[in-house]
């Protein structure tokens, strides 16, 4: 029997069972397809970190004895499409059996059921291997409650692997030290410097340009700073351990207009792509916690493990819970179009420019930015989650749909009216300028709601929660937002609610 096993580009785990032993009848197959380029607009350094890993893996697998057929963005055999370049290898190589891991995509996943739907010859399934608990896990244990918490997913996924536990119970009495994790930077400790990895990506760039693939952003071919296989992944992991942990629960939330790492990790390509597990990132955490617990704190490494342990794997379980419907999710009915700066950074909100700039500069900003800058204006805005979605999953080298839409449409838009969060992650300008150094130098007032220079999130914020009135009021974790607003004047709401009116109607020369 002739066996054809799959290998999508976020499939790049060297440590699967399926690379235990060398098989002679069993062949390899890796594709770099415009059908995975132009679903949506991707950052160029998306496009060219998937292609460069999956290189090396495909490299990887042939040094180690295994068969590989691999497929580069301008092979001339290339259909451009996952059923013709399966059916065409199929047909080349006489298979008589087919074998995938499960997408984490459902796209993906819809494409390959129907594809295997038409064989007439055998298939099989399996996992990746990857993920803490099951596809459904999530789903299974939350069946029939009226409420889906993620502090609960975290704690029982805790206990189940033991991470940060004495027993029975959390290390050090708690649970969550998110308090300790909201400091604002001020310029000490020092940002590490000498990230460990630089990658030469010419050639890649180069076929990319020639394919005529459509991206956004920018490159640096010389020295791209992103893991491109394990052992890369492996040398980021323990960086971080060793000099960005100590100060990355205290920091996580913080943000720096002329530092987009801080004490980040990094990792969350190197994961994303499976070239890492979470389980051994979060066991390195962990240890280098235990080693030296006067430089690492509790409170630094749980922050860190809450991030892989908790929210990665919830997201995942409600993806794979609520799709298909959830991409269709729109609570607050919000239509407006992305304004054309969100490709450009071109706007006078310091923040959004200096984000939205570092995105496209570096195809990436952290969680902060993510949802409490450019998510947090696409709500108040009321930007249709559709676009925002696009937007996202685009433009940042870590994001496939299953974390992105999650995050996007869930968290960070409510447009799934509560199933990710339990409330709207919106702020005025007085969060900004708590958390980062952004309104030091902006063209608004942060501390200004009506009149020239008023900074735009003040009086759309108080508007977000006038409009959605009937679908919010009543939301016991943000009473005290109409608690303040009955308590304004005619007169003071008036002047708000004109404001925000106007900076909409002009928002793309805002």
């Amino acid at each position: 029997m002739k066996t054809l096993r799959l290998l999508l580009g976020d499939q790049l785990n060297l440590q699967h069972s399926w690379f235990k032993q060398k098989e002679e009848n069993v062949l390899y197959a890796m594709f770099e397809m415009r059908q995975e380029t132009d679903y949506a607009k991707h950052h160029i350094q998306k496009i060219v970190g998937f292609f460069v890993a999956m290189r090396e893996m495909a490299d990887t697998l042939e040094k180690n004895g295994h068969k590989v057929i691999y497929y580069k963005i301008n092979d001339t055999s290339n259909k451009q499409d996952l059923g013709l370049n399966l059916t065409q290898l199929m047909l080349e190589f006489d298979i008589t059996h087919f074998e995938y891991q499960a997408p984490d995509e459902y796209r993906l996943s819809s494409q390959l059921e129907k594809i295997c739907k038409s064989l007439e010859i055998t298939h099989e399934v399996f996992t990746t291997e990857h993920f803490l608990v099951s596809q459904d896990f999530l789903e299974k244990m939350f069946q029939g409650k009226k409420q889906v918490i993620l502090e609960s997913f975290y704690r029982t996924v805790r206990k189940q692997y033991g991470f940060l536990m004495e027993g029975s119970e959390p290390e050090g009495g708690k649970w969550n030290f998110d308090h300790d994790n909201r400091k604002k930077w001020n310029g000490k400790p020092e940002v590490p410097q000498n990230f460990p990895v630089h990658n030469e990506v010419s050639a890649v760039y180069e076929e990319i340009k020639t394919s005529a693939c459509a991206f956004i952003g920018e490159i640096n071919t010389k020295d791209f700073l992103w893991p491109i296989n394990r052992s890369q992944s492996l040398t980021v992991l323990e960086f971080f351990c060793k000099v960005a942990l100590p100060h990355f629960g205290s920091f996580q939330d913080a943000m720096d207009q002329k530092e987009p790492w801080l004490f980040h990790s990094r990792l969350s390509f190197a994961l994303n792509t499976k070239m890492l597990h979470p389980k051994e990132v979060v066991e390195a955490a962990v240890k280098a916690y235990k080693k030296n617990p006067q430089a690492i704190s509790l409170a630094q490494v749980e922050g860190f493990v809450r991030q892989i342990v908790g929210w990665r794997e919830y997201m995942r379980g409600i993806y794979w819970w609520k799709m298909p419907e959830f991409a269709k999710l729109n609570y607050f009915g919000h239509e407006r179009t992305l304004p054309k700066w969100f490709w450009t950074g071109e706007t006078k909100m310091n923040c959004l420019s200096k984000s939205i700039k570092q995105s496209l500069e570096h195809a990436y900003a952290h969680h902060i930015q993510r949802l409490m800058v450019t998510g947090n204006f696409a709500l108040l805005a009321g930007i249709h989650p559709d676009a925002l979605d696009e937007w996202y999953l685009g433009i940042y080298i870590d994001a496939i749909e299953w974390v992105e839409i999650t995050n996007t449409r869930g968290m960070s838009q409510f447009a799934d009216g509560g199933i990710v969060g339990t409330k709207p992650y919106v702020s005025s300008a007085n969060y900004i300028q708590k958390m980062g150094n952004y309104c030091s130098n902006c063209f608004y007032e942060y501390g200004k709601k009506t009149g020239e220079k008023a900074c735009p999130f003040n009086s759309l914020y108080w508007r977000f929660y006038e409009i959605n009135r009937p679908l919010l009021e009543k939301n016991p974790r943000i009473g005290m937002m109409y608690v303040t607003l009955n308590k304004m004047s005619d007169t003071n709401k008036k002047e708000l609610f004109e404001q925000a009116e106007k900076y909409l109607s002009g928002i793309e020369s805002l």
